[in-house]
C-alpha cells in the first residue's frame, strides 16, 4: 500500500523526491504517516481537505480485500 500512496501523491506535489510515507502496522490498524516539503501540504490535503480524503478512500478501497485492519493515513 505504501507503494500506491506514494504514487498517487508524487503526481500531486512539486518535490516527489522528498515525499516520506511510512508505514506502521499494529495489532487493529496500518497507520501511513505522510510527511513532505511544507509547500507541498496544502496540495496534499487539498480544498477542505478533499485531496486526502479521496486517498484514503482509495487506499482503504484497495487495502478491504487483503486485510481486514483499519487503514490510517496521516498528513505530519
Amino acid at each position: 500500500m505504501v507503494e500506491l500512496v506514494k504514487f498517487i501523491l508524487s503526481h500531486l506535489v512539486d518535490h516527489p523526491d522528498k515525499l516520506s510515507i511510512k508505514e506502521i502496522e499494529g495489532e487493529t490498524a496500518i497507520v501511513y504517516e505522510i510527511t513532505a516539503e511544507k509547500s507541498d501540504l496544502g496540495k496534499i490535503i487539498g480544498k477542505q481537505g478533499k485531496i486526502i480524503n479521496s486517498v484514503r478512500e482509495v487506499v482503504r478501497a484497495a487495502a478491504s480485500k487483503d486485510n481486514n485492519k483499519k487503514i490510517q493515513i496521516e498528513v505530519i
